[in-house]
């Protein structure tokens, strides 16, 4: 649509996790909850949250659940990762979506898991690490944390830690933060000389 600002997708993944130190043979982490944010002409138009069913390893470590506190019936009365992927195209039918994300591990890992099934990668749009803008634009050494980030702005990050949706909308809350702080360093235009200097008054002094 004319004058229609491209659609940004803020998502964020929780994954499986094995038990101990050492991974089971063949383990890769699984997208088990998805959150997604869809943002346009600076307004959320939707948003989506959901468990999602791991395919390679069904069952949650001790550790998954205790660390994400999550239950192995609400991930199995989840979506299917084909289901998922389904809902993820929907958002880019028509125009391709920016993708935005805090850390690169979610597309990584959703890029894997679509090679370990078979499908195809959902997203053709530009995918952005907004941790990796973070740091550039502060000029941090060290990769901060979500929440870490949102603390030092000095706000509160939206619901629970590691709650996919709420991660989400967190996500898409820091963008605007550091998008504001952009705009505010910006070096302005200079001015010409017409702002300099008003025109019709020199102009009227030599009319005749």
């Amino acid at each position: 649509m004319e004058g229609q600002e491209p659609l940004l997708l803020f998502i964020d993944f929780e994954f499986t996790m094995p038990e101990g130190k050492s991974d089971p043979v063949g383990f890769y982490p699984e997208i088990i909850e998805v959150g997604v944010v869809a943002v346009r002409n600076q307004k959320i138009e939707d948003q989506f949250s959901s468990y999602v069913k791991p395919n390679r390893f069904p069952l949650l470590s001790e550790r998954c659940k205790t660390f994400l506190q999550i239950s192995q019936a609400k991930i199995d009365s989840g979506i299917t990762f084909h289901q998922l992927l389904t809902v993820l195209k929907k958002y880019t039918n028509d125009t391709p979506a920016t993708i935005i994300t805090w850390g690169n591990m979610d597309m990584k890992v959703l890029r894997h898991n679509c090679k370990m099934n078979g499908e195809e990668f959902p997203f053709t749009g530009e995918c952005r690490d907004l941790s990796m803008e973070y740091k550039k634009f502060f000029g941090d050494r060290n990769q901060t944390g979500l929440w870490k980030a949102v603390e030092d702005y000095g706000k509160k990050a939206t619901g629970k830690h590691h709650r996919a949706l709420d991660d989400a909308l967190t996500t898409y809350h820091l963008f605007k933060l550091v998008e504001e702080d952009k705009r505010y360093l910006q070096k302005p235009e200079p001015p010409t000389i017409g702002d300099r200097i008003d025109l019709t008054k020199v102009l009227g002094k030599y009319a005749t």
